[in-house]
């Protein structure tokens, strides 16, 4: 495997909950920091939405790696804020060869 070219600036997401004041929850998403990454297109295809047909584009994510359980571990279910663009993590796993980085399946959602 090749050494990952880390050139885009990726702010990590995590989801909280917290109190809506009627007595329930709502969840925001709360920046857990930021991270390098190489961000690399992947197949894409239209699914139906809430509101009507989307466009999911899937990406392959590399960035470095870091122990599990450190808040820079990167984990399904968070997500990737690039820029104005939400990409929402897959799934991580160790890059294939180079176990100091790590490579993320994500997610882009678009409504035409």
């Amino acid at each position: 495997m090749r050494i990952p070219d880390l050139n885009r600036h990726l702010v990590l997401e995590g989801k909280t909950l917290v109190p809506d004041g009627a007595g329930g929850q709502s969840e925001i998403w709360t920046a857990l920091g930021t991270l390098w990454g190489e961000v690399v297109p992947r197949t894409g295809r239209e699914t139906s939405g809430e509101a009507g047909a989307v466009s999911l584009t899937g990406f392959r994510i590399t960035v470095r790696g870091a122990p599990v359980g450190q808040s820079n571990r990167p984990v399904a279910g968070q997500r990737f804020r690039l820029g104005t663009r939400i990409l929402a993590i897959l799934s991580v796993t160790e890059a294939a060869g180079l176990d100091r980085y790590l490579t993320c399946i994500a997610e882009e959602e678009v409504s035409p």
